[in-house]
């Protein structure tokens, strides 16, 4: 996948590009460069990145307000694109009544879940820059997150409350001094409930300009090759790779209204980040919020909501092709399997084919998604 620029810079080394001299006229030398352009044969795509994220994602909102936005795996709640729009509303300016402003870092740590998706638009909403980090993660791996991206507000569970506090002698931010704790449930000592933000009045939103550049949201990378690194990623960028996925007339991802998305990968990952939720959200189909892989779970629930996309890593693709359970259940509703994070082999790839034999299966490189981002 590339990233479409306004502008293309031409290559410098020797090596990728002839040299041709300033005049037209006069033999090749080596005083020029000619800029080296590869063009795609399909039809250019049109891409909004002028916009704030938020806008962009919700810029069909009249078209689709009453069909289902979220849906809550584990209890079959289910929220309208209009809903999840006015909650996150409410969420921006509960934001902003606890002091976060446009450039501010918030941290969401949960798993998947509502309160992520309104949390994430939410900041978008006030130019704020959402981090998100596993909730696994060791208390020192969080601190280490929370004092590379300066985050000043954690969204999260009680359960992971205890991951926040300094248990030892390090120069950690402090709870409640430097930054400050919200969770989704009966919030500990110290810490603000959810509905102090997600009840605010949607018409307290400051007015906020934001500029494409500006950062919407501070990823990490797993580690694969080092330690876990920031990855700045504006709203401009975010805008362009989700509208290469799913705008213009031949779009990579034929995502429709009709359809329900699996989000059972983490959204603190950028994969289902990016081309689970923002293109769902762009496009008007659903998304299936499960918090974790159970197979028996996940089986029964792409069944009882009819899951047509399922956006999968290859472990997952090992379990719906080669579990017996998958013989019990119908999954003909799924019409695309999109696998990321590594390659798939030939034999599973066959084996996945003979399970789900209606449904095309495309494969994803996610770190892909960070061009046009920097490190921090």
């Amino acid at each position: 996948m590339i990233s479409v620029a306004s502008s293309i810079e031409p290559q410098t080394q020797e090596t990728l590009s002839p040299k041709i001299s300033s005049t037209p006229n006069q033999p090749l030398d080596k005083t020029t460069t000619l800029p080296c352009v590869f063009k795609s044969k399909l039809p250019d795509i049109p891409i909004s990145n002028h916009l704030p994220l938020h806008t962009y994602c919700f810029e069909h909102l009249s078209q689709f307000s009453d069909r289902p936005c979220l849906i809550i795996g584990s209890t079959g709640k289910t929220y309208s694109f209009a809903e999840t729009h006015l909650i996150s509303l409410k969420i921006a300016a509960g934001l902003s009544n606890l002091g976060i402003k446009k450039g501010d870092c918030i941290m969401i740590l949960l798993q998947n879940c509502a309160e992520f998706v309104f949390s994430f638009i939410g900041a978008s909403m006030i130019g704020a820059v959402s981090t998100t980090a596993n909730p696994f993660y060791t208390s020192a791996e969080v601190f280490k997150q929370i004092t590379a991206s300066r985050a000043k507000l954690i969204v999260t569970q009680s359960q992971y409350v205890d991951k926040l506090k300094d248990h030892g002698d390090h120069n950690y931010p402090k709870l409640g001094d430097d930054f400050v704790v919200i969770t989704v449930d009966d919030p500990p000592e110290n810490c603000l409930h959810f509905s102090v933000i997600s009840e605010a009045n949607e018409n307290e939103i400051p007015k906020v300009e934001i500029d494409p550049d500006d950062p919407v949201a501070l990823p990490f990378s797993s580690g694969t090759t080092g330690l876990p690194k920031g990855v700045v990623l504006t709203h401009k960028s975010l805008i362009t790779s989700v509208a290469q996925q799913v705008d213009g007339d031949n779009p990579n991802l034929y995502l429709k209204p009709e359809d329900v998305v699996l989000c059972v990968l983490p959204l603190f990952h950028i994969f289902s980040l990016n081309s689970v939720l923002l293109c769902s959200l762009r496009t008007g189909s659903a998304v299936l919020l499960m918090q974790r892989f159970e197979i028996g779970t996940l089986l029964e629930l792409i069944q009882r909501h009819k899951v047509s996309i399922a956006a999968v890593v290859p472990p997952l693709v090992l379990a719906l092709a080669k579990n017996p359970m998958v013989e019990k259940f119908d999954l003909s509703s799924i019409r695309v399997v999109l696998s990321g994070a590594a390659p798939l082999g030939k034999e599973l790839v066959e084996a996945l084919q003979s399970r789900i034999p209606q449904a095309i299966l495309g494969q994803v490189c996610h770190f892909l998604f960070f061009v046009t981002a920097q490190h921090s």
